[in-house]
């Protein structure tokens, strides 16, 4: 995506300086592990520093964990059955969250206005 001269540009000055900083950077890694002049490191340092987890047992830990709630209901999310279909309102007389208030507020002029009319029957009115 990115092929205009100057993301071209700035890659390359980027590879750059990556290359430049490089022995600087192995050189403060080094420090910080405390390993400057001692050659190889050993995995006790390594320890010191930071937690080392075998493999055989981040396997085990991944195979071990099960899905909860992986019944008979594959794919279907829980709907909040107490709200009204028409008028969208839970038992609470709130609207659903995704609703902006605008929405809101539409729906419930209609009904307003909808609940103050009188349906009229056809025919004679005596």
């Amino acid at each position: 995506m990115a092929k205009s001269l100057r993301s071209k540009w700035k890659r390359k000055m980027r590879a750059d300086k990556r290359k430049k900083n490089a022995p600087k950077e192995l050189a403060r890694l080094k420090a910080t592990l405390g390993q400057e002049g001692k050659g190889e490191i050993t995995m006790k340092d390594v320890a010191e520093i930071a937690t080392v987890v075998p493999a055989k047992k981040l396997k085990e830990k991944a195979v071990d964990v099960d899905m909860v709630g992986e019944d008979d209901d594959m794919g279907q999310m829980e709907m909040d059955s107490k709200r009204n279909k028409k008028t969208l309102l839970n038992e609470h007389g709130q609207y659903p969250v995704w609703m902006s208030q605008r929405q809101a507020k539409k729906i419930k002029s209609k009904r307003k206005a909808s609940k103050g009319k009188q349906k009229t029957k056809k025919g004679v009115a005596w």
